[in-house]
């Protein structure tokens, strides 16, 4: 979080001060400690509110339970609410309120308080109530952030930053730290345009306020070469990570060195310059290897990016290898590793897995990650990332109830997190819907084509491959379905817009005439077009026909994945 964002340690530790001045509180002596007791008369002292909110920040500082801390909190914000109404002394228990029901995973409640905080201080002019207020802002954020609504952290730091700017000016180095945090929001989002345009921001303050070759530009540089590679500009990307690494080697940073060495060979794997990508991760592994162990879990992903760029090369023996190493340091791992990290590495091999044909083997891994993430906070949108490949893992084995089971716990998670709108969650309703039709759940299935075509349209376009093969599935539904007329028109549209996009003679676009031609033909009627006969004699007669004994007339479609 920006350091401008008071941090949960700091609400431990600080007292709260009311118009620059210190509050003392009476001495405590552990007698009174245990056998503390408010009643809500009390409140009304004017002492009161500042000594229990000592006791909560004592209270969590000892190691003791959270549980009393939150008592403390609540009964001080209730005593400064009696004593000094809304105000700075409030929004600011509120603020440790709020950390403390987030350290018990009660994130509404956080919620709840956070925004309580932010209205007590609007209308304030004094930089005092403006900066607790842009603190409110970012701690909200990081809330959202944990239950997984990207969007509504992302307004609210935005809020917050706009605050900090109205106090501080727009070029002040706690500016620039605000701006990198949106744009690592941004990136988590993949909204790689605004996430430029925030790194950028970073550089600009930086450069002017920082030494050159600084260890803070580095870090800048690092940032936006990642958003770079997400948005393919990998020269781009590959210019930053050399400049960042140049900065690193002249501050004697050499595991950092080592892994910007890591994000060189991913670029260089990624313009197929395979050789210097060895090179690159070699020198990562010997470093890693000398200062961290051959046990770490640095060392692990040397090993999965090697094995990546022989599965790539053909090296099929090889890269399996690497993936058995890498899984060797992920079953014992070394003190100080976070079970986020296992979960990326096992959810990374089990793409090679995949790769490889081993689907059992990269499934098992897949669930091994689940089981990781599952209890830990603001990991929804991954675990449902991880569940929805599941899914399509699953169903490409066959194993159609199981896929169906995974693509449900990603789509709930997913609503939950407030994802129900992005092109992700219009794909996993697109796999969602053809695990349903292969349990002849067509009904579910056509209202789930429905909802992924409404989403892809609106973040797509009619015309992107996903919306076309929504567009697809959905008329094969309504014709299992007997909505014939509606299966009709919607694959006489598809048709238009492949025709007008690729021609009439590309392959895609011969399958659809096929689709059509069949459909039109069982419904007695014929295509409505101008230069109809011209299109049908490109269509093969011989592949027209239908198997009719105990399949579907759905099937015929060839339901698009």
């Amino acid at each position: 979080m920006p350091p401008q964002m008071q941090p949960f340690a700091d609400y431990l530790r600080t007292a709260p001060q009311a118009d620059g001045g210190e509050r003392r509180t009476p001495p405590l002596n552990r007698t009174v400690k245990k056998t503390l007791v408010v009643e809500e008369s009390s409140l009304d002292n004017p002492d009161l509110g500042p000594f229990l909110l000592k006791m909560a920040r004592e209270t969590i500082a000892s190691g003791e339970s959270p549980v009393k801390a939150l008592d403390f909190a609540i009964r001080a914000s209730k005593s400064f609410e009696r004593c000094a109404g809304p105000g700075l002394e409030l929004a600011t228990c509120l603020h440790v309120v709020a950390a403390i029901h987030s350290s018990l995973g009660r994130l509404d409640e956080a919620v709840e308080a956070l925004e309580r905080s932010i209205l007590l201080l609007e209308g304030e002019n004094e930089s005092g109530h403006a900066m607790a207020q842009f603190s409110g802002y970012m701690q909200l954020g990081d809330t959202y952030s944990m239950i997984g609504q990207l969007d509504r952290a992302i307004s609210c730091y935005e809020s917050g930053l706009k605050i900090q700017m109205d106090v501080l000016g727009e070029s002040d180095p706690r500016i620039a730290e605000t701006c990198r945090y949106l744009a690592e929001a941004h990136v988590q989002a993949m909204q790689f345009e605004q996430a430029e345009k925030f790194c950028k921001k970073t550089l600009e303050i930086h450069r002017e306020h920082c030494s050159p070759a600084s260890l803070t530009e580095a870090t800048d540089r690092r940032l936006m070469a990642l958003i770079c590679e997400a948005k393919g500009d990998y020269e781009p990307a590959l210019e930053h990570l050399v400049l960042a690494s140049m900065s690193m080697i002249a501050n004697a940073q050499e595991n950092e060195v080592a892994a910007i060495d890591v994000s060189i060979g991913d670029i260089y794997m990624s313009l197929c310059r395979f050789d210097e990508a060895v090179f690159a991760y070699q020198k990562a592994l010997t470093v890693f290897k000398s200062t961290k162990g051959e046990s770490h879990c640095c060392v692990a992903l040397v090993f999965i990016r090697l094995a990546d760029l022989y599965y790539r090369t053909g090296k099929l023996r090889e890269s399996k290898s690497y993936c058995e190493n890498a899984l060797r340091i992920y079953s014992k791992p070394v003190v100080g590793t976070t079970a986020g990290e296992i979960a990326s590495g096992l959810t990374e091999i089990s793409g090679i897995y995949e790769a490889l044909n081993e689907p059992e083997e990269a499934l098992k891994l897949l669930q091994k990650a689940v089981k990781l993430l599952q209890d830990i906070p603001g990991q929804y949108r991954t675990v449902a990332g991880i569940e929805a490949q599941m899914g399509v893992m699953f169903y490409m084995v066959g194993r159609y109830m199981e896929a169906w089971k995974s693509f449900e716990n990603a789509i709930t998670k997913l609503r939950a997190s407030g994802e129900k709108k992005s092109t992700f969650f219009g794909i996993v309703l697109n796999q969602m819907g053809l695990a349903c039709v292969q349990l002849y759940k067509i009904v579910d299935a056509a209202k789930h084509f429905e909802e992924a075509r409404t989403i892809l349209e609106r973040e797509c376009g009619t015309y992107h491959s996903d919306t076309l093969g929504v567009y697809s599935n959905l008329a094969a539904t309504y014709d299992a379905l007997g909505r014939v007329e509606d299966a009709i028109e919607i694959l006489e549209y598809i048709l238009k817009m492949r025709e007008e996009k690729l021609g009439t003679a590309n392959p895609d676009v011969d399958d659809e005439k096929k689709r059509l031609f069949e459909l039109l033909k069982e419904s007695g009627r014929v295509r409505n077009r101008k230069g109809k006969k011209s299109l049908e004699n490109l269509i093969d007669s011989n592949s027209l026909k239908m198997k009719k004994e105990g399949k579907k007339r759905w099937a015929a479609f060839g339901l698009r994945t």
